[in-house]
């Protein structure tokens, strides 16, 4: 059965930096997408970043020009590098990937780890 293991996230001051990344192991299919959601107090869950298999990247509206995203195939990794963090930037952040499976796609899910941005 697939797990993630979230690491990094914790406190950072606006316009500090943080790095969250995300492994998947224990019988990995081929992995689609791989990327981040998080979700504020109060607030739906959001799509932050994605990577497709191919390279090609979405990013949410307010965090482009200030997030970027990295998948390693061979490591089924995917790393989250968020600058000029904001207050809003607040929340938990979930890993998720997408597996290309003998059934269909399928989603899994992180557990979530915490990223606060105050001063």
């Amino acid at each position: 059965q697939v797990q993630l293991l979230e690491s990094g996230g914790g406190l950072a001051q606006p316009g500090g930096s943080l790095r969250l990344s995300c492994v998947a192991s224990g019988g990995v299919y081929s992995i689609y997408t791989m990327g981040w959601y998080r979700q504020a107090p109060g607030k739906a869950r959001e799509l932050v970043a994605r990577v497709y298999i191919g390279g090609g990247k979405d990013f949410a509206d307010s965090v482009k020009g200030r997030f970027t995203i990295f998948r390693d195939n061979a490591r089924n990794t995917v790393t989250l590098r968020m600058n000029n963090l904001k207050p809003e930037d607040t929340g938990t952040y979930y890993c998720i990937i997408q597996e290309d499976r003998p059934g269909g796609m399928g989603d899994v899910w992180g557990q979530g780890t915490q990223v606060t941005v105050s001063a």
